[in-house]
Protein backbone atom coordinates (compact mmCIF):
# COMPACT_ATOMS: atom_id res chain seq x y z
CA UNK A 1 0.00 0.00 0.00
CA UNK A 2 1.41 3.70 -0.93
CA UNK A 3 1.58 6.18 1.59
CA UNK A 4 -0.89 8.44 0.67
CA UNK A 5 -3.35 5.22 0.41
CA UNK A 6 -2.35 4.58 3.89
CA UNK A 7 -3.38 8.01 5.14
CA UNK A 8 -6.55 7.28 2.69
CA UNK A 9 -7.49 4.46 4.99
CA UNK A 10 -6.67 6.03 8.18
CA UNK A 11 -9.27 9.07 7.49
CA UNK A 12 -11.79 6.57 6.13
CA UNK A 13 -11.66 4.89 9.44
CA UNK A 14 -12.21 8.22 10.90
CA UNK A 15 -15.06 8.60 8.45
CA UNK A 16 -16.40 5.35 9.27
CA UNK A 17 -17.01 6.08 13.28
CA UNK A 18 -17.46 9.99 13.08
CA UNK A 19 -19.22 10.31 9.74
CA UNK A 20 -20.81 13.73 11.34
CA UNK A 21 -17.15 15.32 11.41
CA UNK A 22 -15.28 17.11 8.05
CA UNK A 23 -11.84 15.52 8.45
CA UNK A 24 -10.48 17.24 5.55
CA UNK A 25 -8.58 19.41 7.27
CA UNK A 26 -6.88 16.42 9.03
CA UNK A 27 -6.34 14.99 5.88
CA UNK A 28 -4.36 17.83 4.69
CA UNK A 29 -2.30 18.00 8.01
CA UNK A 30 -1.75 14.69 7.85
CA UNK A 31 -0.04 14.69 4.44
CA UNK A 32 2.02 17.37 5.58
CA UNK A 33 3.34 15.56 8.70
CA UNK A 34 4.05 12.55 6.45
CA UNK A 35 6.13 14.85 4.13
CA UNK A 36 8.23 16.53 6.76
CA UNK A 37 8.68 12.60 7.91
CA UNK A 38 9.93 11.43 4.77
CA UNK A 39 12.24 14.95 4.20
CA UNK A 40 13.55 14.75 7.34
CA UNK A 41 15.06 11.04 7.34
CA UNK A 42 16.34 11.60 4.09
CA UNK A 43 17.94 14.87 5.80
CA UNK A 44 18.94 13.22 8.51
CA UNK A 45 20.50 10.09 6.52
CA UNK A 46 22.38 12.37 4.32
CA UNK A 47 24.03 14.34 7.58
CA UNK A 48 25.09 10.91 9.15
CA UNK A 49 26.69 9.89 5.39
CA UNK A 50 28.97 13.18 6.65
CA UNK A 51 29.13 11.39 10.58
CA UNK A 52 27.57 14.95 11.98
CA UNK A 53 23.82 15.19 13.14
CA UNK A 54 21.88 17.19 10.64
CA UNK A 55 21.31 19.81 13.98
CA UNK A 56 24.80 20.54 13.90
CA UNK A 57 24.90 20.34 10.20
CA UNK A 58 22.68 23.32 10.64
CA UNK A 59 25.54 24.98 12.75
CA UNK A 60 27.80 24.35 9.57
CA UNK A 61 25.37 25.67 7.15
CA UNK A 62 24.37 28.74 9.22
CA UNK A 63 28.52 29.73 9.51
CA UNK A 64 29.26 28.99 6.25
CA UNK A 65 26.05 31.11 4.56
CA UNK A 66 27.41 33.90 7.17
CA UNK A 67 30.51 34.56 4.81
CA UNK A 68 33.71 35.03 5.49
CA UNK A 69 35.13 35.14 8.10
CA UNK A 70 32.41 32.37 8.96
CA UNK A 71 32.07 33.63 12.64
CA UNK A 72 29.16 34.47 14.52
CA UNK A 73 27.59 34.80 17.88
CA UNK A 74 26.16 31.88 19.63
CA UNK A 75 22.94 34.00 19.92
CA UNK A 76 23.21 35.06 16.71
CA UNK A 77 23.66 31.57 15.69
CA UNK A 78 20.51 30.07 18.04
CA UNK A 79 18.53 32.51 16.67
CA UNK A 80 19.20 31.91 13.04
CA UNK A 81 18.49 28.49 13.67
CA UNK A 82 15.04 29.08 16.61
CA UNK A 83 16.62 27.20 19.06
CA UNK A 84 17.55 27.91 22.49
CA UNK A 85 20.75 29.28 23.69
CA UNK A 86 21.19 26.15 25.97
CA UNK A 87 20.31 24.02 22.37
CA UNK A 88 22.98 25.54 20.91
CA UNK A 89 25.95 25.35 23.33
CA UNK A 90 25.48 21.52 23.03
CA UNK A 91 25.71 21.48 19.52
CA UNK A 92 28.99 23.88 19.92
CA UNK A 93 30.73 21.70 22.26
CA UNK A 94 30.24 18.65 19.62
CA UNK A 95 31.54 20.67 16.72
CA UNK A 96 34.20 21.94 18.78
CA UNK A 97 35.57 18.42 19.84
CA UNK A 98 35.83 17.51 16.13
CA UNK A 99 37.53 20.37 14.96
CA UNK A 100 34.88 21.77 13.21
CA UNK A 101 34.32 25.25 15.01
CA UNK A 102 36.72 26.97 17.31
CA UNK A 103 35.50 29.61 19.90
CA UNK A 104 37.42 33.46 19.35
CA UNK A 105 37.18 35.92 21.87
CA UNK A 106 34.87 38.89 20.74
CA UNK A 107 36.86 41.72 19.33
CA UNK A 108 33.95 43.87 19.90
CA UNK A 109 33.03 42.90 23.00
CA UNK A 110 35.96 41.57 25.61
CA UNK A 111 32.58 39.58 27.68
CA UNK A 112 32.02 37.93 24.45
CA UNK A 113 32.76 34.95 22.12
CA UNK A 114 32.63 34.24 18.48
CA UNK A 115 31.94 30.38 16.90
CA UNK A 116 34.62 30.19 13.94
CA UNK A 117 34.21 27.60 11.31
CA UNK A 118 37.40 25.97 10.55
CA UNK A 119 38.89 25.37 7.33
CA UNK A 120 38.37 21.87 7.46
CA UNK A 121 34.39 22.74 8.72
CA UNK A 122 34.19 24.65 5.34
CA UNK A 123 35.41 21.99 2.87
CA UNK A 124 33.08 19.67 4.38
CA UNK A 125 30.28 22.37 4.43
CA UNK A 126 31.17 23.43 0.57
CA UNK A 127 31.39 19.72 -0.55
CA UNK A 128 27.95 18.78 1.60
CA UNK A 129 25.93 21.42 0.17
CA UNK A 130 26.29 20.02 -3.04
CA UNK A 131 24.70 16.75 -2.32
CA UNK A 132 22.29 18.60 0.45
CA UNK A 133 20.72 20.57 -2.43
CA UNK A 134 20.97 17.96 -5.08
CA UNK A 135 18.97 15.78 -2.68
CA UNK A 136 16.21 18.00 -2.32
CA UNK A 137 16.58 18.56 -5.68
CA UNK A 138 15.66 15.00 -6.39
CA UNK A 139 12.87 15.10 -3.34
CA UNK A 140 11.05 17.56 -5.30
CA UNK A 141 11.82 16.09 -8.90
CA UNK A 142 7.95 15.18 -9.22
CA UNK A 143 6.97 18.18 -9.29
CA UNK A 144 6.42 20.81 -12.04
CA UNK A 145 7.97 23.85 -11.90
CA UNK A 146 4.67 25.09 -12.53
CA UNK A 147 3.85 22.72 -8.97
CA UNK A 148 6.38 24.12 -7.31
CA UNK A 149 5.69 27.55 -8.10
CA UNK A 150 1.94 27.10 -7.04
CA UNK A 151 3.17 24.59 -3.33
CA UNK A 152 5.32 27.66 -2.62
CA UNK A 153 2.92 29.92 -2.57
CA UNK A 154 0.36 28.13 -0.80
CA UNK A 155 3.26 26.70 1.76
CA UNK A 156 4.16 30.58 2.26
CA UNK A 157 -0.04 31.60 3.38
CA UNK A 158 0.45 28.58 5.67
CA UNK A 159 3.55 29.64 7.07
CA UNK A 160 2.22 33.24 7.20
CA UNK A 161 -0.65 32.26 9.05
CA UNK A 162 0.52 30.06 11.06
CA UNK A 163 3.35 32.48 12.43
CA UNK A 164 1.30 35.59 12.24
Amino acid sequence: MQESQRIDHLLGQWADERPDVDTGSMALVTRLQRVVQLIDLRLDALAAEYGVHRSEGDVLFALRRAGAPYRLSPSRLAESLLVTTGTMTNRLDRLEKRGYIRRIPNPEDRRGILVELTDVARELTDTALEQHVGNQREMLAVLSVADRRELTRLLNTLIDHLGA
